[in-house]
């Protein structure tokens, strides 16, 4: 496997910092790369997080000149999360002829889009979907992922609760969605594996505002630990309604629940919250330059899927430039061929697109919006 060094962009990004880099119009001598995810519905956080990584390193790129002589174009494709939406967003990708994607962001919309991408030949990199059934048995050629997989995280969460929580009865709910149901049973399974079984596996229904049934279940369970698969406004509600019906219970999530917005639905009642997130790749010194170029747009590159999205980016990039072609099959081959330094390490992949390794981290969130690495 060979190693693609990517420092001469790098050192561009201090005039990335420092110009304006106007978005370039639709032409024949762009490379346009779309994105796929959530520009509208109910979690766009997530897919404004990975928009700001492929803008910023589009915006890299371009301040340095294009690759192979050509500006990058990012286009967006909506697909609001919903596994439905997404073929439809996918072939809106293939029919405008765009021949790269940076998504898509939600496991259930990236399942439904990734067989009509490899079935077209388009290269797709998700830096967010983390669904094992994404990648698992499906010989994918044109398919790959700047994120680790459930099976990764659920193993990072059981080992902490085990280890460190200790709790005396657990239960695991999911919002019976391909995502959170998926890490959900990877969590049951590992803790089951550990001689922890939890006294209630359950799903609940999405969008719902009202979830006092399960929690009154949860109560009567004696329940003192909560692992919740799934997005940040089910899990927000879960703590809230806990709260003002008195389960004494801490509750642990997903990246997936990462998101700011979760503390104006919970108040109070998300301090101490543990979550499995990917490291915080934006405070290493080494990121200092990247990082720059986010802040210059007014952009932050310290969310879960910013980075990832910027490595995705950057993965396709310097393998059209390396092979001086925007044949996606070239520049699939030569993805898997070769391992690429990017914003979230060294990353390389394998055969089925996954990354070799990836370690997720767990900390604690606080009620002011702020997380620290969780000591128990």
């Amino acid at each position: 496997m060979k190693h693609v060094r990517t420092t001469p962009v790098l050192s561009a990004i201090a005039l990335a910092c420092g110009m304006a880099v106007a978005a370039p119009s639709l032409a024949a001598d762009t490379i346009r790369i779309a994105f796929g995810g959530p520009v509208t519905g109910p979690i766009t956080q997530y897919g404004d997080m990975v928009k700001e990584g492929i803008y910023t390193a589009a915006d890299v790129y371009n301040a340095a000149g294009g690759v192979n002589g050509k500006q990058i174009e990012v286009v967006e494709v909506d697909d609001a999360c919903e596994p439905k939406q997404a073929p439809v967003a996918a072939n809106r990708v293939i029919k405008d002829g765009i021949r790269f994607v940076v998504g898509h962001t939600c496991t259930g919309a990236t399942v439904a889009a990734a067989p009509i991408y490899n079935n077209e030949g388009v290269v797709m990199v998700t830096p967010s979907a983390t669904g094992p059934v994404l990648t698992d048995g499906k010989n994918y050629e044109f398919i790959f992922r700047t994120i680790g997989r459930d099976d990764q995280q659920g193993p990072a969460a059981v080992k902490f609760i085990v280890e460190k929580v200790q709790p005396k009865k657990v239960a695991v709910l999911h919002d019976k969605q391909s995502y959170g149901q998926g890490i959900a049973e990877s969590v049951r399974d590992g803790l089951k594996a550990a001689s922890l079984e939890p006294v209630i596996f359950e799903g609940i229904n999405a969008g719902e505002s009202d979830y006092s049934a399960v929690i009154t279940k949860l109560k009567a369970a004696g329940v003192d630990f909560v692992y919740f698969g799934g997005y940040h406004p089910e899990l927000g509600l879960l703590l809230r309604q806990g709260a003002e019906q008195g389960l004494k219970a801490r509750f642990m999530s997903d990246e997936g629940a990462g998101n700011p917005d979760i503390n104006a639905i919970a108040g109070d009642a998300v301090e101490g919250m543990l979550l499995t997130l990917p490291a915080d790749f934006s405070a290493k010194p080494e990121n200092a330059k990247v990082v720059e170029a986010f802040k210059a747009k007014g952009r932050n590159a310290g969310g879960a899927f910013q980075l990832s999205a910027y490595a995705a980016t950057m993965a396709i990039l310097e393998s059209i430039k390396a092979t001086g072609s925007e044949d996606p099959a070239k520049v699939a081959q030569h993805m898997h061929a070769n391992s690429f330094d990017t914003p979230i390490g060294e990353i390389s992949w394998t055969e089925q697109g996954d990354l070799k390794s990836f370690d997720f981290v767990v900390y604690t969130w606080h009620k002011d919006g702020s997380k620290s690495i969780a000591e128990k």
